[in-house]
This record gives C-alpha cells, sequence and structure tokens, in this order.
C-alpha cells in the first residue's frame, strides 16, 4: 500500500485550492518542480519562470506517474489542462499563483509535525557549512533532516521540507536571499524554534540595495518565531544590536566565549583545527577561522537542542569539505578550491586565512569576479586588488570583467598578475607559470566556474585544454 505525503483533496482544501479529479488518486508521495524528475505518485507544480513555464510539461508530468499537478487558474484553458488531466485520469489542484501554491502546500504539510524541532540559518557567508556541521552533530543523538545541498530558496526550502518523516526529531533548514522579501517568505514557511545569523556581509547587495537593508532582510528570520523560541547572533557581529533589536523569542548572543566546555583551539593549517572540548581532544578537518566560526555556530544550535558533549566530538570529527569550500588537494601544486561561491567577505576570508600559512614554496591566487554586487562592484574589487597588493602571493591571476578594478590596483603597486575574461588564456597562463609545490587558491563566485582548472593544477601531466571543459 502506498503511503502518501497528503491526500489531494485535503491539501486542496488547506491551501483552499480546487480539486479537479479524473482518477481514483486519493494522495501523492513526492513533490517536483522539474517534470523530468517526476516519479509515480508525484505531485507536480507549475511553476512559471523567466524563461521556461511549467505549464508547458504538465502533459509531460502526467506520462511520467504524476498524480496531479497544481496548477494557475488563469492557464487551463490556453494550455488545455483540464482536457489533458482528463485524457491521463490524472488531477489538477488550481490556484492563483503556484509559487505560492507550492509555499502553502509547504505550510501545510509542516503542520502535520507538531513535535519536529525545526532550526533555520541564515547569513551572507557560511550558511551550509553550518548546517552540515549541526547536522552532524546532532543527528549523533537524534533523527535529523535537513535541506540538500543549498536547496534553501523560495523554492527549494518549500521542497525540502516535504523530506520531514514521521521519525524526525529535528529539521535543520537553511534559508538563503538574493532579493527583498525572500527570508521574509521562507521564514513564515519555515517558523523556526532555533533560528541563527551566521554573520552580515555584501552578498547580493547589488539585488538588496544596501548593508543596512541587507540586515533588515536577514533578522526577518526572526520575525515568525514564538516567546520561548530562540534567535542567535553572534557576539561578535558589528550589527547584533540592530539585528537584536525586535526579534521574536529568547536573543543569545553565540561565540567561542559561550562555552565552558570549550578549552582551547590550535590551527593546523591546511588541516583544519584541533579543539579541546571538556577535556576531549577533537580534529575539526575544515580549515580556517571563518570555518571554527560555522563550527561555534553549529556548536551554539547543539547546545539549544541538548545534544552530549559525545555528540559533538563526533559530529565535529565527521565533517568533510563540500564541493568548493576549502576543498584541500593535493598535487602537481596544493590547491585550496574555495571557489563556490564569493563575495567580498569571504574572498577576505579566504585571503586571510592563506596569507597566515607557513609556506615554503610560492603562493599564487587565482580569483574570479564577485557577482551581485550592484553599485558596489567596482569598490568592492578595487578593495580586493588593494588587498592583493599586501598579500603574501608572488603571483596574481585575475579572471572576468569586474576583476577588471582589482587589476588596475595592481598594476598601480607593481604587483605581478595576469588578467583575462577568457578562461583557456588564463588556464594557458597559469599552466605554464605553476611548478611543484606551489600553494594556489581558487576563489570566486559560482558562475566563474574556477573548479574548471582543477585538473590542470593536480595532474604532474599538464593539459590546459582538459581544464576549459564546462
Amino acid at each position: 500500500m502506498t503511503e502518501y505525503l497528503f491526500e489531494l483533496k485535503e491539501l486542496s482544501r488547506r491551501i483552499g485550492a480546487k480539486h479537479v479529479s479524473f482518477s481514483r488518486n486519493t494522495g501523492f508521495s513526492s513533490v517536483s518542480i522539474d517534470s523530468r524528475n517526476v516519479t509515480d505518485g508525484c505531485l507536480f507544480f507549475a511553476l512559471e519562470g523567466e524563461k521556461t513555464d511549467g505549464h508547458c510539461f504538465v502533459e509531460d508530468a502526467f506520462n511520467k506517474g504524476a498524480a496531479a499537478a497544481v496548477v494557475r487558474e488563469g492557464k487551463l484553458n490556453s494550455f488545455n489542462l483540464e482536457n489533458a488531466a482528463k485524457k491521463a485520469g490524472r488531477d489538477l489542484i488550481v490556484v492563483e499563483n503556484t509559487l505560492k501554491g507550492l509555499q502553502d502546500s509547504a505550510k501545510a504539510y509542516l503542520c502535520k509535525f507538531p513535535k519536529l524541532r525545526k532550526i533555520g540559518i541564515t547569513g551572507s557567508c557560511g550558511k551550509t557549512t553550518t548546517k552540515e556541521i549541526a547536522a552532524a552533530i546532532i543527528s549523533a543523538e537524534k533523527n535529523t533532516v535537513m535541506n540538500r545541498g543549498n536547496l534553501n530558496s523560495e523554492t527549494g526550502l518549500p521542497l525540502s521540507i516535504f523530506e520531514i518523516r514521521e521519525n524526525h526529531e529535528v529539521g535543520i533548514f537553511e534559508l538563503g536571499m538574493n532579493k527583498k522579501g525572500e527570508i521574509s517568505s521562507t521564514a513564515s514557511i519555515l517558523k523556526p524554534n532555533i533560528a541563527v545569523i551566521t554573520n552580515i556581509g555584501r552578498a547580493h547587495i547589488g539585488n538588496i540595495g544596501s548593508i543596512d537593508e541587507i540586515v533588515n532582510e536577514k533578522k526577518c528570520i526572526f520575525s515568525f518565531m514564538n516567546e520561548d523560541d530562540i534567535a542567535l547572533i553572534p557576539q561578535i557581529e558589528k550589527y547584533r544590536d540592530t539585528l537584536a533589536l525586535g526579534a521574536g523569542g529568547i536573543v543569545k548572543f553565540y561565540g567561542s566565549g559561550s562555552f565552558d566546555e570549550l578549552e582551547q583551539t590550535r590551527s593546523l593549517g591546511l588541516y583544519g583545527t584541533e579543539i579541546i572540548w571538556a577535556g576531549e581532544k577533537i580534529r575539526f578537518a575544515l580549515p580556517g577561522n571563518h570555518s571554527l566560526n560555522d563550527a561555534i555556530a553549529a556548536i551554539a544550535i547543539a547546545k539549544e537542542i541538548n545534544v552530549s558533549n559525545k555528540a559533538i566530538k563526533r559530529g565535529l570529527e565527521s565533517v568533510k569539505p563540500l564541493f568548493g569550500r576549502l576543498e584541500i588537494l593535493e598535487g602537481r601544486a596544493v590547491v585550496i578550491r574555495d571557489c563556490y561561491n564569493a563575495n567580498p567577505e569571504s574572498t577576505a576570508q579566504s585571503l586571510e586565512f592563506c596569507d597566515s600559512l607557513d609556506w615554503k614554496g610560492r603562493k599564487v591566487y587565482i580569483f574570479g569576479d564577485m557577482l551581485e554586487l550592484g553599485d558596489a562592484s567596482q569598490s568592492a574589487h578595487t578593495e580586493l586588488g588593494d588587498a592583493l597588493c599586501e598579500s603574501g602571493a608572488q603571483m596574481v591571476f585575475l579572471f572576468g570583467r569586474e576583476t577588471k578594478a582589482a587589476a588596475t590596483s595592481l598594476e598601480k603597486k607593481n604587483k605581478p598578475y595576469f588578467h583575462t575574461d577568457d578562461i583557456e588564456k588564463l588556464s594557458a597562463a597559469v599552466d605554464g607559470y605553476i611548478q611543484t609545490g606551489d600553494l594556489v587558491l581558487l576563489k570566486g563566485s559560482r558562475l566563474c566556474a574556477l573548479e574548471r582548472l582543477s585538473g590542470m593544477l593536480v595532474n604532474k601531466s599538464t593539459n590546459a585544454e582538459a581544464a576549459c571543459v564546462s
């Protein structure tokens, strides 16, 4: 017998939708917004994007076994959806807006788990890493669910919520933001019992407008909490008092001084940090002080869940680097692959970490554009160039149009550099420069895809063309 996540008729009632039935299907067992991923018993949401309209794929979803589709009322006739549903023997759930329908459906589904301890994490840097560390710690003692990868948006979070099952005791979800109102939207769905802000920075400032607006957007994660819920804010955050002002729940400031159990930390360079916690030595594999800060945030969450010191030790020791987030690759050169994304704060953190390393060979820094900075882009890249001038790099490679401002700073100070917005030229230049024993940092926004250089940097047999394959 199929185990349904929700009855179709009941979901329609809960979200105020019209249920048009041409089948004997009573419920759905999974959800999808991509018809290519539809399986038997799925509920397909026909979302409308800038480039594609999900209503074009409703018939495909039915052919792949979707039990029903959530569609916009205004698209019924133009896409002949009732005939498609009738022909396939499937159902329609008709709403005014399918994105809102997805979000309302996630809210309704989440109400089925009143005992679930819900954790929300946001911030300009470190959201995903903090989530992964917190999940590693808490899952050592409690059944835990979290959003996969970075499914943290106004669509990703609702999809992640449908991963919750009856056996789960704790749900850990990161909330991303690249436009105004997104944190408020996702926080209103999750309504976290524990909400964490990792830090405030200039990520997506081009979309949001200013640092003050970023602060106001981020603190919306605290807007849907009850009086006994917990709002966690870093002790050293510049905007901590503004973040705390008007926050729902009990505000607590966390940091390395928050825990009596934290006795000592010692950097292991590329190989992470040694932590002495409650008399026990812990090897935490993620390098850099900013990774340690993410661990502190995760521990602050875990303490609110009342997990044991044993779980904290086990969880911290189990954490491994995620793709593109301070991965250490060893070969022809030693590569710090930190190119999943970039903003001024995370870029400064990477630069500070690499400069702090005691390295016998040369240091080579490869930076790509920091995107979505809007009017702040030129000043931010000039700031990067100034920092690189003072850095320990013997050579700097810059990739992308925005990094031209950084190149100007380097040229003024006669710092050795190479700039291009052509990946093949970048690869050839890097390939010709790198020597065995070099330390190489790769840092840039996701669209730069600097990981394309990884193979050439690590493999002893150089192949510049292979590095350019997307």
